[in-house]
């Protein structure tokens, strides 16, 4: 099995790219491009409210805002992984 990013679960990408962002390697805007590319077709309805949430919040973050979105990126997080 590969483990290019194109075979993994749009699920397993977004809890890769919102990882990245928590330990700061990735910026507001690089968050928001990414996960609007992975896109929420795939997630179950609950997955998908969040991930929508936090795309809203992130359209209207200031550059480097962090304070506010850490708390939605975890919770973000938690229900891609255990669901609602």
């Amino acid at each position: 099995m590969s483990s290019t990013p194109d075979s993994q679960r749009s699920d397993d990408q977004l809890v890769t790219h919102l990882s990245h962002w928590l330990t700061r390697q990735l910026g507001n805007d690089e968050l928001r491009r990414m996960v609007e590319e992975i896109g929420t077709d795939e997630l179950p309805p609950g997955g998908r409210d969040a991930v929508n949430e936090l795309l809203v919040e992130l359209s209207t973050a200031v550059p480097g805002e962090r304070a506010q979105l850490e708390v939605l990126v975890r919770e973000t997080v938690e229900t891609l992984v255990y669901g609602d």
